[in-house]
């Protein structure tokens, strides 16, 4: 029986883990292992690669080494960056987070089984994901799980 590959959304601080020494090493590169092994299919959208830009360039090689076959594209559209500019104006972040919102936006217009990140302030808190999917589902939308990298691998040995 063929195993439905989870199409996952990342945002930077996902990438940008991968060569933290001090938060998250071993479960961040075991996420990235899962992707390079074709395990994990991830989501990759327009503001993560701008955002990518301003990373150490190890970070961008790193990201760029990727199997292709194993990264979706997704672009900003009028309907994400309404939807991300919803987010802010209901107070769920303050508008210095828009990209926070751009990300959670992007994950829910693609349809993605999940969004992960490291970003515990604005993106991965509980009372945050309760909020982003209040205005998705108000707004018609599917609501979104997002969660850590740690908790969509699969570990078991």
């Amino acid at each position: 029986m063929n195993k439905r590959i989870q199409r996952i959304y990342v945002d930077s601080s996902v990438a940008s883990a991968m060569f933290d020494t001090n938060d998250h090493p071993e479960k961040t590169r075991a996420f990235w292992q899962a992707v390079i092994n074709g395990e994990i299919r991830i989501i990759a959208s327009d503001v993560l690669r701008n955002e990518l830009d301003d990373a150490p360039i190890h970070v961008q090689d790193f990201f760029d080494d990727l199997p292709k076959s194993q990264i979706e594209r997704v672009e900003s559209t009028e309907e994400s960056n309404v939807l991300a500019e919803r987010y802010i104006s209901e107070g769920i972040v303050s508008d210095k987070s828009l990209n926070d919102c751009k990300h959670v936006a992007l994950a829910t217009l693609a349809e993605a089984d999940v969004l992960v990140s490291w970003n515990f302030k604005h993106i991965v808190r509980l009372n945050k994901i309760y909020r982003y999917n209040a205005i998705n589902k108000l707004l018609g939308y599917r609501e979104i799980e997002i969660r850590t990298p740690n908790e969509v691998i699969n570990d078991e040995t």
